[in-house]
């Protein structure tokens, strides 16, 4: 091999290795698994291989009483064995045998369900203690996740007020999870504020939680969606080129109710069911994102075990199971596959 072909081989394999991309094989087409106190069975995963899906968010959780409590605790007695350190590494075993990529999503539940991002310490002794024990609850998990070989841990979900006031905390545990952890890296940030993020260069993918406000009409047509997601999508384009990061939708979803897409995180309101409005909005969705050369792809929120007994069509919540929308999923996910 002359000295020219060797100069041209070893350029190919640094840039190679230094560019970031999505998927070569196709999209990630992922499912957010709900955990639940027992083991995951086969008949759990069948359902999930049907769909088309080729990953799964497996979610343990660790707890602190309130929004300001630094004492963060996990792997407790208590927990349901699916948010446990034991119960996930069972579950990712599970996923592995059946054939499915897993991320791993490790999250925080706050005291009566006060939102993450506004998680935010009143002193600096409770920053030091609150930093000290979430990266000790991380990087525990990224150890099994090395050992698992899992392919991508997702670092947090929705901790703006964390994130943003704490910028070196999280790239000096970026580091640390680098030490022990050899595969893709995200983080899952809010709809609203993932452009405040600092260390999406860092990482691999920048992870969306897409619960976008899309439109303000309860039952609105292919074309009202199609112009709602404008600009929303010229933000996230915006934000990959700025960090030459691909953009990966860590959880997306909606109710299959009238007024689906005006504000999608709100569950907590009973709204006219509508399996229709909840396909249409997947459908226009995905025609916007999934072939789009700078996104990965990404996990749709929620997929239930004990498929059978899931959603239905009296159900008003996010899962399409035993929805029109189920079909749907299984169609694109075939297409992206």
């Amino acid at each position: 091999m002359n000295k020219c072909l060797i100069f041209c081989f070893l350029m190919f394999l640094f840039i190679s290795c230094a560019q970031k991309s999505i998927e070569p094989s196709g999209k990630i087409n992922g499912l957010s698994f709900v955990s639940i106190n027992k083991l995951v069975a086969q008949e759990d995963i069948d359902p999930m291989k049907s769909v088309n899906a080729n990953w799964v968010s497996v979610i343990p959780f660790s707890f602190i009483p309130a929004k300001d409590n630094p004492n963060l605790r996990y792997n407790s007695d208590w927990q349901w064995i699916g948010e446990r350190l034991d119960g996930s590494q069972k579950y990712i075993q599970q996923m592995h045998k059946a054939g499915l990529k897993v991320m791993l999503k490790p999250q925080i539940w706050v005291g009566r369900g006060v939102f993450t991002g506004f998680i935010e310490m009143n002193n600096e002794d409770d920053w030091l203690v609150f930093e000290e024990k979430y990266q000790e609850f991380i990087l525990e998990f990224a150890k099994m996740a090395e050992e698992e070989q899992v392919e991508m841990i997702c670092l947090g979900t929705e901790l703006n007020r964390f994130v943003v006031t704490r910028d070196r905390f999280w790239k000096g545990m970026i580091a640390e999870v680098k030490k022990v952890y050899s595969g893709k890296l995200t983080y899952a940030e809010n709809w609203d504020c993932f452009d405040q993020v600092t260390f999406w260069s860092n990482l691999d993918y920048i992870g969306v939680d897409a619960y976008f406000p899309i439109t303000q009409k309860e039952e609105p047509t292919k074309t009202d969606l199609i112009a709602g997601w404008s600009a929303h999508v010229a933000k996230m384009d915006s934000i990959s080129a700025k960090y030459d990061t691909p953009l990966l939708f860590t959880e997306y979803g909606y109710r299959s109710t009238v007024n689906c897409s005006m504000k999608p995180w709100d569950y907590s309101k009973k709204a006219e069911i509508s399996e229709d409005c909840q396909v249409r909005a997947l459908s226009v969705l995905f025609d916007v994102m999934w072939s789009k050369e700078n996104f990965a792809g990404g996990f749709l929120w929620k997929w239930f075990p004990d498929h059978k007994d899931a959603g239905g069509p009296k159900n008003d919540m996010f899962t399409v199971q035993n929805k029109k929308a189920e079909t749907l999923v299984k169609e694109v996910y075939l297409r992206y596959n």
